[in-house]
């Protein structure tokens, strides 16, 4: 039990020099790494770039402690920073402290539900974000981000926006006050990611501009011709300070934090997963991962942190670096702590444009046009899905677009098994397997006075009405000959009780037709409906067959012998004249 809830346990008993070694040269390359990453994700959720550095220390710790994935590097993240500062700035707080406090209220707000998700074992939620939705709000989100740094590329102040098309008219009113040094500045920075991140992958590269801007600002003075620095970055650990109950914001701040707290947890959860594959000697517990995130984050908010997540970029230099338990995430906040504690007056001339150059490089990964192709091709109705949740997400907002989308899913979904797939089945030739003829039609034998059907799923109030105008279609089809219907109810594993009254009318009005109902290959769930519901009572017990090749040998059978019945009433009649 207290392996569950503190994995680290589990890992820690068995630990040696080799693991420490290639823990200790991952956690060193994440913790390089999260440096300008964590000031580049504070300014997207409008905090000062130290809060970065802040999220990066607890955290960290207690998800090394608790996490049940020994790669997945927790910190602060884009997306999540991003749907703070929307909901957050939609408050339209007055001054920074107010905003802030409201920010660390958040936060731990997200790590309550979390860990209450998990408590409660409630991490199937995260279920209801399709990858369509998640693919259709992550770029739209990755777009709103990166034109949103702009101001700092462009080195103008123009209004931010949720909603790309006042976002894109605020960015070209600000476009006559361009500031030339900082926008070359900008462009070039942004070339520096891209080339030497084709050259090599494995570089510290944002490290490298973040050194390289400092020292472009000393050496030519750029402070003076007008590029925006960060400035005084206070120096040391956070304090111990518990955040700001604001119950008068509880209504508002509440579906934020559902919402990030949901969307956070399944973006840490797939990049665990997709890593875990690559790990046999551990086991991935979704339950127990919410549990850290909550706790994470909660912890987190009493010494200054906002809301943080798995990163996947980080957590694949992670990976890659060698990292093997979560001892490299410890190491990673030793050297965050080790900058806060000795390091941040070296970021003072640290310009603004650098770090929002690392911001447009990395939110530019989070575009895929690759699934939406695949989708195109093979799944309409899921890339207009996606198509849908992206639009709603760049021209409404965040929150309303994912909200759209997990509802639009859920329509979708309840219109496929409100409209399941029914098949007529034929015989394969010289076996007791049963096919769709309409797949194998030059195959199966088809007799005429026998219906064979399948219904490939449950049997409910949304579907019932559609089973019975199928059925009838299959029946008018068959015509005067039609003397038995066999339903395979092998992929019908439940039935509710509006299809068990619509299943004893259909019984009872075929029966008037001269018309005998059979159900075959039933699995044991659906046979205790059909006995509890008295839907066998109307049935009969000998029309309820184990297999379909019964059901059809039972009706042979009945044929025989309702032919021998009027070769005897015939012979008694001739006896009789």
């Amino acid at each position: 039990m207290i392996k569950r809830f503190f994995p680290f346990l589990s890992w820690i008993a068995t630990y040696n020099k080799s693991l420490l070694q290639k823990d200790l040269i991952s956690g060193i390359t994440v913790g390089i790494m999260l440096i300008p990453q964590g000031m580049a994700y504070a300014m997207i959720a409008g905090m000062p770039p130290i809060y970065g550095l802040y999220a990066a220390l607890v955290p960290q710790l207690v998800y090394a402690l608790m996490g049940t994935s020994r790669q997945l590097a927790v910190g602060p993240v884009a997306m999540d920073s991003l749907l703070v500062a929307a909901g957050v700035g939609a408050l339209n707080l007055i001054n920074e402290e107010d905003y802030i406090s409201t920010v660390l209220f958040l936060t731990l707000l997200i790590g309550g539900l979390q860990l209450l998700m998990g408590i409660f074992k409630m991490g199937f939620f995260v279920n209801f974000l399709s990858k369509p939705v998640i693919s259709g709000f992550t770029s739209a989100a990755a777009l709103l981000i990166g034109f949103g740094q702009l101001n700092h590329i462009l080195g103008t102040h123009f209004a931010q926006s949720g909603r790309i098309h006042e976002l894109l008219a605020n960015i070209i009113r600000s476009l006559p006050y361009i500031h030339w040094p900082t926008f070359f500045m900008g462009l070039g920075s942004i070339l520096f990611i891209v080339l030497l991140n084709r050259f090599n992958k494995k570089l510290p590269v944002p490290l490298f501009l973040v050194v390289l801007g400092i020292l472009a600002v000393v050496i030519f003075k750029l402070n003076t011709a007008g590029v925006h620095i960060v400035g005084n970055i206070p120096k040391g650990l956070p304090g111990f300070q518990a955040p700001e109950f604001q119950w008068d914001k509880m209504g508002q701040l509440m579906p934020i934090a559902i919402t990030v707290a949901l969307f956070g947890f399944m973006e840490s959860v797939s990049i665990a997963k997709t890593v875990e594959e690559r790990h046999p000697e551990y086991e991935l517990d979704a339950n127990q991962e919410l549990r850290a995130l909550g706790i994470a984050n909660m912890l987190g908010s009493f010494f200054q942190s906002f809301s943080v997540s798995g990163s996947f970029s980080r957590t694949a230099v992670n990976d890659k670096a060698g990292a093997k338990t979560g001892m490299s995430l410890i190491f990673s906040t030793l050297i965050i702590a080790g900058v806060l504690l000795f390091l941040t007056p070296l970021f003072y001339n640290l310009p603004a444009v650098v770090l929002g150059a690392i911001i447009i490089v990395s939110v530019a990964g989070l575009v895929d046009l690759k699934y939406p192709w695949i989708l195109w091709k093979n799944r309409k109705d899921e890339f207009l899905l996606l198509v849908a949740t992206f639009l709603m997400t760049l021209l409404i907002g965040l929150m309303e677009g994912i909200l759209f989308g997990v509802l639009l899913s859920l329509m979708l979904l309840v219109y496929r098994i409100s409209k399941p797939h029914m098949a007529v089945l034929g015989r394969i030739k010289d076996t007791s397997y049963f096919k769709n003829i309409d797949r194998f039609s030059g195959d199966v034998e088809v007799e005429a006075d026998k219906l064979v059907l399948r219904f490939d799923a449950q049997l409910y109030f949304g579907n019932k009405d559609y089973f019975k105008k199928q059925l009838y279609r299959q029946i008018e089809k068959k015509g005067p000959v039609l003397k038995y219907i066999i339903l395979n109810a092998e992929p019908i594993n439940y039935i509710d009780s509006s299809a068990a009254s619509m299943l004893e009318r259909i019984i009872l009005d075929l029966r008037h037709r001269d018309i005998h109902f059979l159900i075959a290959a039933a699995i044991g769930p659906t046979r205790d409906i059909l006995y509890s519901s008295g839907i066998v009572d109307i049935l009969g017990e000998e029309n309820l067959y184990v297999q379909t090749i019964d059901a059809v040998n039972g009706c042979n059978e009945q044929n025989e012998r309702s032919l021998m019945q009027k070769k005897v009433s015939l012979q008694s009649k001739r006896r009789t004249l």
